[in-house]
């Protein structure tokens, strides 16, 4: 009797040090299920029923990932998005750039005017000053993770797609090298500051570093493997997920590594060749992850009603600011008026980028850190969920979608389809 009742409390132990990986488990199950159903009655892009079910974990009290993010919950993250960003980089061409400038004069535009009419709206809302410039920063970041989601699941593609997401890329590049170094000396003293040029130069030139050896290691194996194999999959991710980490340990950002190395994959290996067959359903795991954790972390701030007033104009401010950047420096460019406005409306979405972006200043700045997080959230949790339907819709009005949703399918002019994804 008493080894059964030894058994028993052995059990019980096992099964309930396993509880959060069981509670995991079936949130992700959750979130697949709520997301093809999503697809399939709605033809809205599946990462909204993903989004969804992390925010209601979060709002219910799921407490396995708390905010601020730390330990394992800010590790997967970071590897999510940065497979998430090397996907983004293998398709940002330098090539392109090169052959068409104003493509970067474009990206440029959109970001400058996103972060003075951000901060101008900040300012004359009477925020506190020390937030003006780290929020504006925030409000920059286009997420190109809900972004290419998006494109996959409705299945889009054409100029106005690539356009939305060569943008959204080196609007990353560009958040990311200056948000890391921001985050490391906002609020301290001048003189404090000019001791911090150096961990920030140190900080690019790491990222630079693994950056192109994680590129020159993948180029040398695909000398040997086919793109087409399972085992370059594991290889690649296996590669991804250790340099990145290796990154970070050495002070450098993982997901700026991720992004460059992509890159320049993309220059030395420029065979067409599909990121997300080859990275499988390991990537699509961490994907779905990725977007339970980004919501349901944003999702458990304290919500203030006070806040909203000011989160719904800047979301509009935020719109009209990437529209007149990119419009205007869409001039010369190559693409039209109607590509313009449907590329800078499906520049909407923000999430992981701008959440960990956040995590760097609550790191670095705790009490800022904290101030900036009672708008940033709600605001990102707004923007994943409202940015990626507004993208469905900007993708279907452009013509690049082959799956029309029915609740869009009045504004986007067409006719509805199957739209059972795979």
């Amino acid at each position: 009797m008493s080894a059964f009742l030894s058994n028993t409390s052995e059990l019980l132990r096992i099964t309930s040090g396993n509880l959060p990986i069981i509670q995991w488990a079936l949130l992700l199950a959750l979130a697949a299920c709520v997301g093809h159903l999503i697809q399939r009655y709605l033809g809205l892009p599946k990462v909204m029923g993903y989004s969804l079910i992390g925010a209601l974990a979060g709002l219910s009290g799921f407490t396995n990932a708390t905010w601020p993010l730390q330990g394992i919950g800010l590790f997967m993250v970071e590897l999510g998005l940065s497979v998430v960003l090397f996907e983004a980089g293998g398709r940002l061409t330098l090539r392109w750039l090169r052959l068409n400038p104003m493509l970067l004069l474009q990206s440029l535009a959109e970001v400058i005017a996103t972060f003075a009419a951000v901060w101008w709206l900040l300012d004359f809302w009477g925020i506190a000053p020390d937030l003006h410039v780290p929020l504006a920063l925030l409000a920059v970041a286009t997420s190109p993770a809900v972004l290419m989601r998006v494109a996959s699941d409705i299945r889009s593609s054409g100029p106005v797609t690539e356009r939305a997401v060569t943008l959204a890329a080196l609007n990353t590049l560009y958040v990311f090298a200056i948000g890391s170094g921001l985050a490391r000396f906002i609020g301290q003293p001048y003189g404090a500051k000019t001791e911090m040029i150096l961990p920030v130069v140190l900080l690019l030139a790491v990222s630079i570093l693994f950056g192109s050896l994680l590129a020159l290691a993948l180029r040398a194996a695909l000398r040997f493997m086919s793109p087409s194999s399972e085992n370059t999959s594991v290889l690649m991710l296996a590669l991804v997920a250790a340099g990145t980490t290796w990154c970070a340990n050495f002070g450098g950002s993982a997901p700026l590594a991720a992004l460059l190395a992509g890159s320049l994959l993309k220059s030395l290996h420029p065979r067409p060749w599909s990121w997300s067959r080859q990275f499988g359903t390991a990537s699509s795991v961490l994907t779905i992850l990725l977007f339970v954790l980004v919501s349901m972390a944003a999702a458990q701030v304290k919500w203030e009603q006070s806040a909203w007033q000011l989160i719904a104009t800047l979301v509009l401010v935020r719109a009209g600011a990437k529209i007149l950047g990119i419009g205007l420096g869409g001039l010369g460019s190559g693409a039209s008026f109607s590509q313009s406005l449907w590329t800078a409306t499906a520049m909407w979405p923000m999430s992981a980028v701008a959440l960990l972006l956040l995590s760097q200043f609550v790191m670095f700045k705790p009490e800022l850190g904290m101030a900036l997080a009672a708008i940033a959230l709600p605001l990102i949790l707004c923007m994943e969920l409202l940015g990626a339907l507004v993208t469905t819709v900007a993708l279907q009005r452009a013509g690049e979608s082959h799956l029309y949703a029915p609740v869009v399918q009045r504004l986007a002019g067409k006719k509805s389809e199957a739209t059972d994804g795979a």
